[in-house]
């Protein structure tokens, strides 16, 4: 690794993503932590915005905290590739080297990071849950799970620039839109060998689940090892279909076998920040507290009075969850039909 003169650095990036043609939820929740951290530095925030027919769009980006938007839009940029977005984006920190350059850690920012990592000879922290700055040092304080999340880790990269972190999606909350906020679009413009691949995008198939992905839902119904059996996630499934919600669960549920990993929430799992959660038969570890205590809302239903779960739900019912969930699920349909 080579040394830089870091003093040329200067400035907060966030790497903002395009999801079917629009600005995707997490590019928000990047100009949050952008935000906080570039005025503690007394710094502009700027994002890049990397897709197709994407112009008309990126206004709105300025409202929710950026000081300067970079718009690359081009038709062979229309699906997320590592090649074109990698060759791109290492190119535009070589020309405005910002000193800290953050992502989402999505399938993407996982993705294409690590490369940047290696094209800019930079330092990464990855699936970061904190960021912080250190004032005296003018140094990213960056904290994330290790040793399989039984400790908090705090890193700093005091030599390499830029400072690279992902953060996992749904850690922060998007600013409020203000609308009397000033800022500037500036659209760049590659093209040749900067927009060709190695990779063909042969399909996308989503996968099928019980509403939508648990890191992008309003609502969400989670389990854990107090469900007992696999043949119980169908009383879940219903209760979750009452609020038009997605299925959650422990590491304990998904290691059991009884839903798939895309389902867990917690520091080994995905990150979740609901309007409701409810936690059902889920004791309370650490790491899924970490993942969900964020939610608006949280009803924790437990047997076991003294369940950690209690500790950060708004609601609690200390109770048999097969007589709970039933009478609950019940009692909302009635609801609804009323309404």
């Amino acid at each position: 690794m080579k040394e830089r003169d870091y003093r040329q650095y200067k400035g907060v990036w966030a790497l903002g993503e395009v999801r079917d043609g629009e600005i995707h939820p997490v590019s928000f929740e990047l100009l949050a932590w952008g935000r906080g951290l570039a005025d503690k530095l007394s710094v502009d925030l700027s994002i890049v915005i990397i897709g197709s027919h994407i112009k008309d769009k990126v206004k709105e980006l300025i409202p929710r905290g950026a000081d300067k938007v970079y718009v690359i839009d081009h038709p062979a940029l229309e699906h997320f590739r590592i090649d074109p977005f990698s060759a791109i984006l290492t190119t535009m920190v070589e020309e405005y080297k910002p000193e800290i350059l953050i992502a989402s850690a999505t399938s993407m920012g996982r993705t294409i990071m690590p490369v940047m990592a290696v094209k800019l000879d930079a330092g990464l922290t990855a699936d970061c849950t904190g960021l912080d700055i250190d004032l005296e040092e003018r140094l990213l304080i960056q904290t994330r799970p290790a040793v399989g999340g039984n400790i908090m880790a705090t890193i700093k990269t005091p030599v390499l620039r830029p400072q690279m972190s992902t953060v996992r999606p749904k850690s922060k909350r998007p600013l409020p839109v203000d609308h009397s906020r000033k800022g500037e679009i500036l659209v760049k413009e590659f093209s040749g060998e900067f927009l060709t691949s190695r990779v063909k995008r042969l399909a996308f198939i989503r996968e099928e689940a019980i509403g939508a992905p648990i890191q992008d839902a309003e609502y969400i119904v989670a389990f854990g090892k107090g469900l007992k059996d696999s043949k119980h996630v169908e009383l879940m499934k219903e209760l979750a279909q009452v609020f038009n919600g997605s299925l959650g669960a422990s590491r304990n549920a998904t290691d059991l076998g009884w839903i798939s990993y895309s389902h867990q929430v917690g520091l080994s799992g995905k990150t979740v920040s609901p309007r409701l959660y409810i936690a059902a038969g889920i004791s309370g570890a650490v790491q899924h507290l970490a993942g969900m205590s964020s939610a608006e809302i949280i009803i924790a239903i437990n047997s076991d009075p003294d369940a950690n779960i209690f500790g950060v739900a708004d609601y609690g019912i200390v109770g048999d969850l097969f007589e709970v969930i039933p009478l609950l699920i019940k009692k909302l349909k009635e609801k609804a039909k009323e309404a």
